[in-house]
């Protein structure tokens, strides 16, 4: 009797452990592991500006290809190069960069968003001969999304799917004690 009453907590557990586990790393064609995970800092940046581009990862040659600057090589040994965005690029455009490993032939897309604001300008300073700088500031080119709380980002569907394993699991144990509770009183 109290296998029938642990089994659906422990498949409730098996599947809520396999929903939050983190997904595996792909493998190359050749059978080895392929840990390639291209970077783009910052990922939003206004027509004209320069990019860092990471190829983290591969180990051989990596190019990398957009329609908003020229074809970029990060040489075998480097990890990163640098390339400068068009100034005709559309502003509040997602563009792919498109990353290919040259030791595993992997293809990889990432985005890179182009501020939809004017290009913000750093305007020079001079700091006081009398006292030293306390701090400065860097205007965001788009503003700042104050008051979201995190809300203006993107829909992750393991974040959407592990909130909702938590709710059930939730509900599941408050009906599994309530339920029991209620047997109790009834002898």
């Amino acid at each position: 009797m109290r296998a029938i009453r642990v089994a659906p907590l422990a498949l409730l557990g098996a599947t809520a452990l396999a929903l939050l586990a983190p997904p595996a790393a792909h493998a190359a064609p050749d059978g080895a592991i392929n840990t390639f995970n291209p970077t783009i800092t910052p990922s939003v940046i206004s027509p004209g500006g320069r990019v860092t581009l990471g190829g983290g990862g591969c180990t051989g040659e990596t190019t990398i290809t957009s329609g908003i600057f020229d074809t970029t090589v990060i040489p075998s040994g480097s990890t990163t190069a640098t390339a400068t965005v068009d100034t005709d690029a559309r502003r509040g455009a997602v563009y792919a960069v498109t990353f290919s490993c040259g030791s595993t032939g992997t293809t990889r897309n990432v985005n890179l968003t182009i501020t939809a604001g004017p290009a913000v300008t750093p305007v020079p300073t001079t700091a006081p001969t009398t006292a030293p700088t306390v701090s400065s500031t860097a205007l965001a080119p788009s503003g700042v999304r104050g008051g979201l709380g995190g809300g203006s980002g993107t829909m992750d569907t393991v974040e959407v799917a592990g909130g909702a394993a938590l709710v059930l699991t939730a509900a599941t144990g408050a009906l599994y004690f309530v339920r029991r509770r209620g047997a109790g009183r009834r002898h």
